[in-house]
């Protein structure tokens, strides 16, 4: 009989942090919505992930878009764009600090958007 090598608790910790490296991290955990698999925890993380990566991107891409057409705007809208993508990182960063003192990984606007998203 063959055990899961996810089955250890350790190991499963060490795969929560590899969804919340930023960017990398959310396709692990869009394929762990998709398969509709892993734990409560996994899927309630995998969610405020996928809902960060995507707030972050459309975010990066309409600032980029707006810095692209306007004249007037454009240093403005770069900065706000790299405020944000830092915004993103340390935001990434604090959860897996919290993930490491192993506390509730939630945030206040983020979480409840995220368990209203049909990404179940």
């Amino acid at each position: 009989m063959t055990q899961d090598p996810f089955e250890n608790e350790d190991v499963r910790h060490l795969q929560l942090f590899l969804y919340l490296i930023p960017v990398v991290g959310f396709f692990p955990a869009l394929w762990t919505l998709y398969r509709r698999q892993g734990t409560r925890r996994e899927r309630n993380l995998s969610r405020l992930v996928v809902t960060l990566a995507l707030g972050w991107m459309l975010g990066y891409c309409l600032l980029g878009t707006g810095a692209e057409v306007s004249d007037s705007l454009s240093l403005p809208l770069l900065i706000t764009s790299s405020l944000l993508t830092s915004g993103y990182f340390l935001t990434n960063l604090w959860l897996m600090v919290r993930l490491w003192q192993r506390k509730p990984l939630k945030l206040p606007v983020v979480s409840d958007l995220s368990d209203r998203l049909p990404l179940r």
